[in-house]
């Protein structure tokens, strides 16, 4: 059984920057493709990333608008979610998620595996 955790969440002024981590146990990432999510307080979880089996990376523009870069490190086993410039409607829970079929995709319907969130406040 493939688990996830997440870390590095916190709070950081606006302009700021965070990394947050994703780190599987259980089976290698290698194979599957990894998404990033985040939910507000009363809005739906949206996608904002996903790095798939090929490493190819999908983002969500209108969201993040060039400013976060998915990275993968398999020796880690670990998937990383670099946050540059960040605003205060960033502020959410980000989740990872793993898709076992390595697709590319920012709909969480279709992963499989959920880790429990780290939150990220931006205010000043």
């Amino acid at each position: 059984q493939l688990q996830l955790v997440e870390s590095g969440g916190g709070w950081v002024q606006p302009g700021g920057s965070l990394r947050l981590s994703c780190s599987a146990s259980g089976r290698s990432l290698d194979g599957y493709a990894i998404g990033w999510f985040r939910q507000a307080p009363g809005n739906e979880r949206e996608g904002v990333g996903c790095i798939g089996s090929g490493d190819a990376t999908i983002y969500n523009t209108d969201a993040v608008k060039g400013r976060f870069t998915i990275a993968r490190d398999n020796a880690k086993n670990t998937v990383y979610l670099q946050m540059n410039s960040l605003k205060p409607e960033d502020t959410a829970v980000y989740y990872c998620a793993a898709e076992i079929h390595g697709i590319t995709t920012l709909l969480p319907d279709l992963y499989d595996y959920w880790g429990q969130g780290t939150q990220v406040t931006v205010s000043s």
